[in-house]
Parts: C-alpha cells; sequence; structure tokens
C-alpha cells in the first residue's frame, strides 16, 4: 500500500541518553540534517517527507531528526527543553555525534532554521552548508533585546491537543491550494498527544518566560552578532504566501545577512518544501551540490 511516507526509514538512536527517533533516506554520499519546525505533532517524517527520497535519489544521506519535545523522540523528563532553543542546538549535536558524522549540511524550517544556524554558530567545524527556510525565530534572535515578550508558540496558535485545533493550525501553515493529508494529519495528531509531550512543551515554554526576565538569557539566544559573521556558505528560501512568517520579514532578514543569498517562492507557504517540493528540492540539491570554492554569494 503507497503512503505519503514512500521511501522513508525510521530509526531510533541513543542521542546522550536521550531515544530520539529519526527518519532518513540515502545510505551513500555527503550528510544532510534536516531540522524541522514547531507546531503541534511537528517530526522529521511530517516536515520532511518529500524532500528526504529527493536527496537520497540526487546521492546525499539524509537524516530528519525528530526535536526535544516533538514527533516520537523521547519525552521523558529527562529529555524535556529546559533551556528553550539550547536544548534543541545540544540535542542536534548529540544526534549527529551518536550517528558519528564528522561533517554535515544543515536545512532548517521555522524555529528549525534558528537551531540550523545556531548549531552552525555553536560548531562550525562540523558544518560544511547551511539552508534556512522561511523563519520568525531567526528574525527574532537577529534582535538585541527582545521587540516584545516572548509567548508559548501553542498558546498564540490556538492550540489544545484537540485534532481539530491542529488541522487549523495545519491549513494555516500552508498555502491555500494546498489539501493536507489525512494519514499526515493522523501522525502528527499521534506524535503531538503521546505521553510527556505536554509537560515537555511547558518545560520549553517555562524557559522563554525567564528569558523575559533574565536579560542574559536573551544573550545566549540572540545571534545579531554572530550570524552575519558566520563564514559558512548559507541559503535562505522564502514564500511569498508564507502567513506564518510574512515575506515581509525574509525582505527585513535580507538586509541584515549580506552574505547569504535569497530565495522567494511563488504559491508557496510557512513549509516551501511540502507546499512547492519540486522547486525547493532542486534548489537545495542545486546549492548542495557545488563545490566548496563556488559557490554562489548573495548579489
Amino acid at each position: 500500500m503507497m503512503t505519503i511516507f514512500e521511501g522513508l526509514h525510521n530509526s531510533y538512536v541513543l542521542a546522550n541518553g536521550v531515544r530520539t527517533h529519526y527518519s532518513w533516506a540515502g545510505t551513500e554520499g555527503p550528510a544532510v540534517i534536516l531540522l524541522h519546525g514547531a507546531g503541534p505533532g511537528a517530526c522529521g517524517a511530517a516536515g520532511w517527507r518529500l524532500m528526504l527520497p529527493a536527496l537520497a535519489k540526487a546521492g546525499f544521506r539524509a537524516y530528519a531528526v525528530d526535536q526535544l519535545s516533538m514527533g516520537f523522540t523521547d519525552a521523558r523528563p529527562h529529555a524535556w527543553p529546559v533551556n528553550g532553543h539550547q536544548s534543541l542546538v545540544d540535542h542536534v549535536h548529540d544526534f549527529i555525534e551518536a550517528l558519528c558524522l564528522d561533517e554535515v549540511s544543515l536545512v532548517g524550517n521555522s524555529q528549525g532554521a534558528y537551531v540550523a544556524a545556531k548549531y552552525a554558530i555553536d560548531h562550525p567545524e562540523k558544518v560544511n552548508k547551511v539552508v534556512y527556510i522561511g523563519s520568525n525565530t531567526i528574525y527574532q534572535a537577529m534582535q538585541e533585546v527582545p521587540e516584545r515578550k516572548l509567548r508559548s508558540f501553542l498558546e498564540v496558535i490556538g492550540y489544545d491537543y484537540t485534532e481539530e485545533s491542529l488541522r487549523k493550525f495545519m491549513y494555516r501553515n500552508s498555502s491555500e491550494d494546498v489539501v493536507i493529508p489525512e494519514e499526515l494529519i493522523q501522525l502528527r495528531h499521534q506524535a503531538a498527544t503521546r505521553p510527556g509531550i505536554k509537560e515537555s512543551n511547558q518545560a520549553f515554554d517555562a524557559y522563554l518566560a525567564r528569558m523575559n526576565e533574565e536579560p542574559k538569557l536573551w544573550d545566549r539566544y540572540c545571534i545579531k552578532d554572530a550570524f552575519p559573521k558566520l563564514k559558512i556558505p548559507g541559503l535562505f528560501i522564502w514564500g511569498n504566501q508564507d502567513a506564518v512568517a510574512p515575506v515581509e520579514t525574509g525582505y527585513k532578514l535580507e538586509k541584515l545577512l549580506p552574505n547569504i543569498k535569497f530565495e522567494y517562492i511563488e504559491n508557496c507557504g510557512h513549509q516551501a518544501q511540502t507546499d512547492q517540493p519540486e522547486i525547493v528540492n532542486q534548489i537545495v540539491i542545486d546549492f548542495l551540490s557545488v563545490e566548496k570554492g563556488q559557490e554562489v554569494t548573495a548579489q
């Protein structure tokens, strides 16, 4: 029976004590780590189901990890993201180390794009190239001080752990003409309602609340100085119809990041990789395939 996840494999690895679930495709070639965004039921398979097999066909080994508090990764207390976004970054590092990968390229969407950027800042020796896709989180973290108080993302979108609220979020997250497969909705609902996930989300949100009160925690999160100086080749992809991270945010970031090339995609929402998979897959493959020293830079 064909499914929307055809061509993907699923595995677990123990990453610094955290039983970590990931989806993968390809057994040879350079390694690529795919980092999904936030949102109820977010996971590697849901976010990257259309890019994983494309990367494998193009000669890459692609791994889409389920990040802390999301997907099917360990949600017991020792795996809660008690240090907010930095917990996610550190978990990605533990995952890469557990797979014994010496060098990787990264592709991140939304919050996952911030995780990719911060990982590259923290571990530049491990990273070959990075692709970022539509990210309010990166723009937020480029501010010297918070523009506004940080709030729980699930609270902002009105998610209450019901299937109905999940459906509303997923359709808001996509371009207008996209029909979301029922299989995907059910997978995400299953992931979002696993034991420990709600408490894990609350631990993440508690750290956001601390960031509102403790400037030193914002300093740890902020990438305003470090990101523009990052020498790792980068590419930013943005959907022109993004309702979550409006394209105007992309234009603002483009001015702050002159060394990163920006691509804007028509008829495309927040998850460019699933709204316009053929276009985005080709852009990513072309970028990752360019030899070092021949990268295209922003004009």
